[in-house]
């Protein structure tokens, strides 16, 4: 089964959508702050996830996907372990800020999720990390430590908070190798992401029912909670998964680190936050990392690539939503062989 590329421009495509994803990823610290009081942190991220995957599993047809076919991945191996992953990071984030302050448990799940993925994927994808990536990503982690830094105290490290913020950025990595390995194995990215979250979504059922949800009768609770759930899950993840589907995922999950940045502005511009010196220059880096990332995954090729680009030339039919692309390389394209930018 093969679908179309044509040069650079599908990929630019991808690098587009997993920044818009990024963008509405970046809207939930602020819709949080606008909504009513008495949520829990808790509560409210297993409320995202169970909107999120519903929504997803609801408008799959519409999308062109199937939800027999979603609904079927939980009975494979990486689809149950995308579906339990995706809980994964979201109950380890939660803990791991609570326990080790929102700053340091911030830092630490988003700066390492880039780390393991690109180390997973190169085990289990065989998706070499390459020198763009291992630069754009060092940038953007030195700039998200500077963003994240500028505001924050400097209370005692709790070990726990620690290990479960790192549980999280490997659960979120796990979670994206495995919707990867999903689509190069010939599954809709749009079906994929559906099972992973409608999945997640059934997991946290109960770890919902037992935080207070008294903030969902105001209509200002349930305006939170579908925002939360509908657009920065359901749109965002459709957006996330087609974005994946072109691009290896080690540099999709770079991209994803222009989420704190739009926190931040939102932040400063909506909520009236200030913002030092130190952490505009944290933005600055996090930008440029992705302003590197973003050209490097526009630009590259891989073998796979050229050959549907050579399929395309002669006539092959072609299938918008096929095996998903951005593996292999040649050697002099990989990490110490040259530099693709």
């Amino acid at each position: 089964m093969t679908y179309h590329q044509h040069g650079s421009q599908p990929r630019g495509r991808a690098v587009l959508s997993v920044l818009a994803a990024a963008t509405l990823f970046g809207t939930t610290g602020t819709a949080q702050a606008l909504g009513p009081s008495g949520t829990t942190p808790l509560g409210v991220g297993a409320a995202r996830i169970v909107i999120g995957g519903a929504g997803l599993l609801a408008v799959l047809p519409a999308l062109g996907g199937r939800r027999r076919d979603a609904v079927a991945l939980w009975r494979t191996r990486w689809g149950i372990l995308a579906g339990l992953t995706t809980a994964l990071y979201q109950v380890c984030f939660f803990g791991g800020v609570s326990r080790a302050g929102v700053a340091l448990g911030t830092l630490v799940t988003i700066g390492s999720g880039p780390v393991f993925t690109g180390l997973l994927s190169w085990l289990l994808l065989r998706e070499r990390p390459r020198a763009s990536w291992v630069l754009a990503t060092s940038v953007c982690v030195v700039g998200l430590a500077l963003l994240v830094g500028s505001g924050a105290s400097s209370p005692d490290v709790d070990p726990v908070g620690l290990l479960l913020a790192l549980a999280s950025g490997l659960g979120y990595a796990v979670y994206t190798v495995a919707a990867k390995r999903l689509m190069n194995d010939g599954h809709r990215s749009d079906e994929v992401m559906a099972a992973a979250f409608g999945l997640g979504g059934l997991v946290l059922v109960p770890v919902l029912l037992t935080q207070p949800l008294g903030w969902l009768t105001p209509a200002g609770g349930w305006a939170m909670a579908l925002w939360l759930g509908l657009a920065t899950t359901t749109l965002a993840y459709v957006l996330f998964g087609r974005g994946l589907r072109h691009l290896p995922a080690g540099p999709v999950t770079t991209l994803v680190l222009a989420e704190p940045v739009v926190a931040t502005l939102l932040g400063v511009l909506v909520l009236g936050e200030s913002l030092a010196p130190l952490g505009w220059l944290g933005a600055a880096f996090v930008l440029a990392g992705l302003g590197l990332q973003g050209v490097a995954s526009a630009r590259d090729r891989s073998p796979r690539d050229r050959g549907r680009i050579s399929a395309s030339a002669d006539g092959a039919p072609a299938d918008e939503d096929g095996p998903a692309g951005g593996q292999g390389g040649s050697e002099e394209e990989f990490l110490g062989g040259g530099w693709p930018l």
